[in-house]
């Protein structure tokens, strides 16, 4: 079947007008570009690519360091940075080099729950037909359901932030035994509107952003949208970059870590970005032309092995914190707007792969230039969400375009896009979902109780002071307190934030704001 939607798409692309046609072989990798435009845009493959302003620059892309040997991702217990001690039941906790609990499993529920770095807490649990929970701390995250469809396994996530309800749709592969969620696109445009949107527009476009409020002022140092955009690919790297600091603050908050001074996102790699988005909209195309015949899509063409088996260096941008290891054994974190580059597939027979950190925003994110192990999984869940935000920025184009200095699409270009065969097929979402998330939440948090009381009832090399619910009086941290005070209580934080007058001093599941050297708030 995936030779016979090959040639198919071969043969089409040669009729199709202002769109990005894809080698059969590669679909996201080398895109052949249309003769429809009189500019020819150079391939990234090729020795240079065009600038945000039109002019030819090269293209870079980092080494990894001498002696190396990434919309939720999955942390496997134990590993280099923490030590996993199996109870007779088979649940599972893991400890930190520090004896913080990083990581807890519980065998028969199929519950994982995880501790950050940075005090950020998850609960996860899988059914066993791959139905999914996951909450994080304060009750956002997202409910998958599998569903199938003409033979082929789909599965609908409705993830609820703030109140707000939103569906995205997979599709699903295997890598080496390891199961991935394939992002689908609810909905594809016309092939004319991703050639208008693949191709440079006839002169640079300004375009004014209007972005206003704290995440912009805060990131300024880090981010600086291009002055002009010779073509799309570059607005849309922009509006990729924008949205990924946008949550990152709204997840952070502007009382995070601070960011180092040096710390920028670089031309050359936002010039990376940029491939890459080119590179989707290649692929995206190539799923619509499918779509458009009625044809079912093909996972291993659309997802992250591809990527890994086609000879080329790629680019993610995080989308959710990821807590990592570096080469030199160091913990650390990526982030929302952090970019990591992979260079090369992981070695015969593992899931892992090798990348180095393109951009920080700075402690406790990994350091630029860093090499970091990410499992397969986790970079096709920074594909997937770089293919969804790419696609709101397509959505917002589709709508924006002819006005704002915008040039104007075709006519057959502005038509209403066409719902995927994952979306139009999906059951609704189920009843009190929001309501299952907070339920999921608490009950983790009680689980992980009952799991460190059974670690201390056996025995079993880790203290009864380490492991068990603590029998002494309850901590009690009360507004006013000096900071003294609670180091007392409490000892010395994970991390501090000095913002001058205030402070901000971040526990396992707790931070605590300190203004005039007093607690004002604790969360």
């Amino acid at each position: 079947m995936r030779i016979m939607h090959q040639l198919w798409i071969l043969a089409l692309g040669v009729g199709l007008a202002q769109s990005p046609p894809v080698n059969p072989n590669n679909p996201g990798g080398s895109q052949v570009k249309p003769s429809t435009s009189a500019k020819t845009a150079k391939h990234p493959a090729h020795a240079g690519s065009s600038s945000p302003s039109g002019h030819s620059s090269p293209t870079t892309v980092a080494s990894l360091p001498a002696g190396a040997s990434a919309h939720t991702g999955s942390h496997t217990l134990g590993g280099a940075h923490g030590s996993r001690l199996t109870l007779a039941s088979g649940n599972a906790i893991t400890r930190q080099r520090d004896g913080r609990v990083s990581d807890v499993y519980l065998a028969k529920r199929g519950m994982e729950i995880h501790h950050g770095f940075t005090g950020g807490l998850r609960v996860s649990v899988e059914g066993s037909d791959h139905s999914r929970i996951v909450v994080e701390r304060g009750g956002h995250g997202f409910v998958e359901r599998p569903y199938t469809y003409g033979g082929f396994t789909l599965s609908r996530r409705t993830y609820y932030y703030h109140g707000r309800a939103h569906d995205s749709f997979y599709q699903h592969d295997y890598y080496r035994g390891e199961r991935l969620s394939v992002y689908v696109p609810a909905a594809y445009f016309r092939p004319e509107f991703y050639g208008w949107a693949y191709n440079p527009w006839p002169a640079p476009v300004p375009f004014s952003w209007g972005w206003q409020g704290p995440w912009y002022d805060y990131y300024r140092g880090y981010f600086v949208p291009y002055p002009v955009y010779s073509s799309p690919a570059f607005w849309l790297t922009d509006y990729l970059i924008s949205k990924s600091l946008q949550a990152a603050y709204e997840e952070r908050g502007a009382d995070s870590a601070g960011i180092s001074p040096t710390a920028a996102l670089m031309p050359d790699v936002k010039q990376s970005i940029a491939e890459e988005v080119k590179g989707q909209l290649a692929l995206e195309n190539y799923e619509a032309q499918h779509t458009l015949q009625g044809e079912p899509l093909d996972p291993a063409s659309s997802g992250v092995p591809r990527l890994l088996s086609d000879g080329r260096s790629h680019v993610f941008v995080a989308g959710t914190d990821l807590d990592l290891v570096d080469e030199l054994g160091r913990d650390c974190v990526i982030s929302y707007g952090d970019v990591l580059q992979l260079k090369n597939a992981p070695p015969a027979g593992s899931t892992t792969a090798q990348l180095v950190i393109l951009a920080s925003k700075g402690t406790p994110d990994c350091s630029v230039t860093s090499t970091v192990s990410v499992e397969v999984s986790d970079l096709q869940e920074m594909q997937n969400y770089m293919r969804s935000t790419i696609d709101m920025g397509l959505q917002e184009l589709h709508d924006k375009q002819g006005s704002g200095g915008l040039p104007a699409a075709s006519a057959s270009a502005q038509a209403t896009p066409v719902r995927s065969v994952a979306a139009a097929h999906a059951p609704p979402a189920e009843k009190d979902e929001q309501e299952a998330l907070n339920r999921q939440l608490t009950e983790g948090m009680q689980a992980e109780k009952e799991v460190a009381a059974e670690a201390a009832n056996e025995g079993s090399g880790t203290s009864a002071s380490a492991a068990a619910p603590s029998t002494a009086a309850p901590v009690s941290i009360a507004l006013g307190q000096t900071i003294d005070q609670v180091t007392a209580v409490l000892g010395q934080p994970l991390t501090i934030v000095d913002l001058g007058a205030k402070k901000i001093y971040r526990y396992q599941g707790m931070k605590i704001t300190f203004k005039a050297g007093k607690v004002s708030d604790v969360e």
